[in-house]
């Protein structure tokens, strides 16, 4: 992704003085307002304070709850968490259907979180005892990290229901790819999260697998997204070339994302999902769907359909802005719609039963294909 630099801290606007042509420049609005406040506002603010909250209102004007803000640390922990590394509870952050407040969109197996009885779908209420009920996710993901065996206190709610828990945090790296051996030879590969070297290694485990004679079941379940171009890589372990997904910038022409050239385009494929299946796991979802390489079983995805890049601002903070949204090959928008299965597994079926109506069908997709071999 393309880095744009930007400076928001010391707007300086050029006017022309009574004087002709002379250019004289003068403090922007903001900054204006920030100095008066600091100097005369009966209650004490940190400058920095004012700027953080004088971008997020910028942001809230452009009325998408995608757009986003973060500070230095903030960002650090953003791209750590997109290679990879984590350090904190074990939680995945996303905002909610409503568009207040944060919820859980996947926690880490074996995690502190996920010890604790975390679940995909928790709300984060408070953190350390600070409300994040109308919080944005980067400040909440910034008040969950902190150094190791330091404790932090959550407030999570489940339906009507809140818990109080206090975890200790750990640093751990993801393994944000796992696979295993089902019966009748099918391979399930789980794909926890679209973090750097994902596709890479997909297409490895593939690879050293020994035979897929079974079929593949491609997992996406609660998979909250990542880096595009890892759904890009992963769809292309599967085809052979063509488009994944497009998406239009504002003033450019629509660009297409192809598949790399080479991809297995035989093996029987049923790709699992669920409503938290969100994002870029969408993108691979609706692209094998679209290019009729996989059947999708399930239940509908949760509909981000948008592209959001990162700009870094002067000071090491970062804007996350909303630059396009996503089209499927079909031509499809995933926004507010999001995928819906081939088969589909009603909301509030065990997990298990979504995974046995998945290998009936790469059982009935293997048998079709045997019976047309022998023919």
């Amino acid at each position: 992704m393309a880095v744009a630099a930007a400076y928001v801290g010391g707007v300086v606007t050029g006017v022309v003085g009574s004087g002709g042509d002379r250019t004289v420049t003068r403090p922007g609005v903001i900054d204006q307002a920030a100095d008066r406040i600091v100097a005369k506002a009966a209650r004490p603010v940190d400058r920095d304070a004012l700027e953080r909250a004088a971008v997020e209102g910028m942001l809230r004007a452009l009325g998408d709850r995608w757009s986003t803000y973060y500070g230095r640390s903030e960002f650090t922990s953003f791209q750590d968490a997109l290679e990879g590394r984590y350090s904190g509870v074990g939680l995945w952050l996303r905002g909610t259907t409503t568009g207040a407040g944060v919820e859980v969109g996947r926690v880490q197996p074996g995690s502190p979180a996920a010890r604790a009885g975390v679940v995909t779908g928790d709300v984060l209420v408070a953190v350390n005892g600070t409300d994040v009920s109308t919080a944005e996710v980067p400040l909440v993901a910034a008040l969950l990290r902190g150094r190791d065996d330091s404790t932090v206190r959550l407030d999570v709610r489940r339906g009507s229901a809140t818990r109080h828990l206090t975890l200790t945090r750990a640093t751990f790296l993801t393994a944000d790819v796992t696979v295993e051996r089902l019966h009748g030879d099918i391979t399930r590969v789980v794909v926890a999260a679209f973090t750097r070297g994902v596709g890479r290694d997909v297409a490895e485990v593939l690879d050293t697998t020994t035979g897929h004679v079974g079929g593949v079941v491609l997992d996406l379940r609660d998979n909250p997204g990542g880096l595009l171009g890892e759904a890009v890589a992963v769809a292309s372990v599967f085809l052979d070339g063509g488009p994944v997904v497009s998406y239009e910038r504002r003033g450019r022409d629509a660009q297409t994302l192809d598949a790399f050239a080479g991809g297995d385009t035989t093996t029987p494929l049923v790709v699992l999902v669920n409503p938290s299946t969100a994002s870029a796991a969408e993108v691979v979802a609706a692209a094998l769907q679209d290019r009729n390489r996989a059947v999708v079983v399930g239940t509908r995805t949760y509909g981000k359909g948008s592209v959001q890049e990162p700009s870094r601002l002067s000071d090491g903070s970062a804007l996350e802005l909303t630059v396009g949204r996503y089209v499927t090959p079909s031509g499809r928008s995933l926004e507010g719609v999001g995928v819906e299965p081939d088969v589909v597994v009603p909301p509030g079926e065990a997990p298990e039963t979504a995974e046995e109506r998945a290998i009936d069908v790469l059982t009935g997709l293997v048998a079709a294909l045997d019976g047309a071999g022998r023919g």
